[in-house]
């Protein structure tokens, strides 16, 4: 039995999918009535991290944990892992990211995702890291201006970044928790090719069949939009990542996802011609994913999970 994390998410909720496709899976959730992942042996409980009864609850008869955490102040890794020890769990998948493992990133959601690991890590239950780079999905973010002004407003529109689809990452971590051998190892995960923000807008035009424009946004107005939305240390180190970003920290592309599930990685073009309805007029009037900065990785937000 398998206990999913974060089923909400854009990951969570394909790793979730997956797992129910082939056999029972338990959902820990605070919000119930937000999985969307149903069937006969998928059995959602309720629950928060800060719930220590709740966990041990979700966690009686797990043998594996997709762990998915937000917080940027509560030790969430922390409590899951020490409740999953206590309930005799045998492997940890947890979702992370790229830039843990790269000495030049030290912005605060990068340094908060190392604590993280670390809490996992010294928790003693065998452990895998998957350390995804931008999603693909950070693109939602655009929808609105797309809808309205036929804009795509970003930071850097020429920056590369080797960004993933949420749905590699999730197949990864389905193999990490269901094959064996990966305790113990962490993933670096991308697509198949750096793509710029100019380079995405082209692409979404096409699909689109109408033309976009591309409006670069200085790093005041990209902070004044963050701000907005995050707290300032969230808004800061989504503008330290996009500098890495410029600097073309982000342009390398790993072969996690075919070495882990025999096949390549989708493209962004892939990714886009199937969310292409997000973009048109019927689309959703608002997304949490995806911030004006769309290369900057995973948070302690909800723009990941």
């Amino acid at each position: 039995m398998i206990l999913v994390t974060g089923a909400t998410g854009a990951v969570g909720r394909e790793v979730a999918g997956l797992l129910a496709g082939a056999g029972p899976v338990r959902i820990l959730a605070r919000r119930p009535d937000r999985v969307t992942v149903r069937g006969p042996e998928v059995e959602v409980v309720a629950g928060e991290y800060g719930d220590r009864s709740a966990l041990d609850r979700a966690l009686r008869g797990i043998d594996s944990v997709f762990l998915v955490t937000n917080s940027p102040t509560e030790p969430d890794d922390e409590r899951v892992a020490a409740a999953a020890g206590a309930a005799g769990v045998r492997h940890i998948v947890k979702l992370s990211m790229m830039a843990v493992e790269e000495p030049d990133a030290d912005d605060f959601i990068t340094r908060l995702q190392r604590g993280n690991e670390r809490a996992v890590r010294e928790s003693g239950v065998p452990w895998t890291f998957v350390r995804p780079r931008t999603f693909m999905s950070n693109t939602l973010s655009w929808a609105s201006g797309i809808r309205s002004d036929a804009v795509v407003r970003a930071l850097y529109g020429d920056a590369p970044v080797a960004c993933v689809d949420p749905r590699d990452v999730a197949a990864v971590a389905v193999a990490a928790l269901t094959g064996t051998g990966h305790e113990g190892r962490a993933y670096a995960v991308s697509g198949p090719e750096a793509i710029t923000a100019r380079e995405q807008t082209a692409q979404l035009s096409q699909l689109l069949g109408r033309p976009l424009r591309f409006e670069e946004l200085s790093p005041d107005q990209a902070r004044e939009s963050l701000l907005a939305k995050y707290p300032r240390p969230v808004a800061e180190a989504f503008l330290e990542s996009a500098e890495r970003r410029r600097a073309g920290a982000k342009a390398a592309v790993t072969p996690a996802v075919e070495e882990l599930t025999g096949r390549r990685a989708r493209t962004f073009r892939t990714w886009a011609a199937d969310h292409a309805e997000a973009f048109g007029p019927s689309g959703p009037t608002s997304r949490t994913e995806g911030s004006p900065t769309s290369g900057t990785e995973g948070s302690p937000t909800s723009r990941t999970e």
